[in-house]
């Protein structure tokens, strides 16, 4: 997919990294291969859910958190990135107030921040928001 082909708000998130350095990618229009397999994990993941960059590694049984949270910063805005978060259940850094909507909006379980929160944000809970993949986990390999 080429950065003209993104949506406007999609574009400033994946088009810096993407159309600044393309000779990483070898060609512009491709993805590496681990990329593609952690954007299409998180395509998987369903409305109102979320997998933790460690869970989507263990999925594919390849590479770690860092690894996926790299393909997430750099191709993440492809996809439904605000799905794909950290264990703690904080929301993505910069860009809270985005993911929120998309939890609100998606009805992903939060749990309501305490005075002491910065920014008063709320975290997920992760408890009832974490997706293991369910049934389709059956059909990965």
């Amino acid at each position: 997919m080429s950065e003209e082909n993104l949506p406007d708000d999609t574009r400033a998130e994946y088009g810096a990294a993407y159309s600044e350095h393309p000779e990483r990618l070898g060609h512009p229009d491709a993805l590496p291969e681990y990329a593609e397999r952690v954007l299409e994990v998180a395509d998987l993941v369903p409305p109102g859910r979320v997998m933790t960059y460690g869970d989507v590694a263990e999925w594919l049984e390849e590479g770690g958190p860092r690894q996926v949270g790299r393909v997430m910063a750099l191709y993440g805005g492809a996809v439904p990135w605000w799905r794909v978060v950290r264990a703690d259940g904080v929301l993505l850094p910069g860009h809270e107030l985005r993911a929120l909507e998309h939890y609100r909006t998606e009805g992903t379980p939060l749990k309501e921040a305490g005075r002491a929160a910065e920014g008063h944000l709320p975290r997920l809970d992760m408890r009832r928001a974490r997706w293991d993949g369910g049934e389709r986990a059956q059909g990965h390999t």
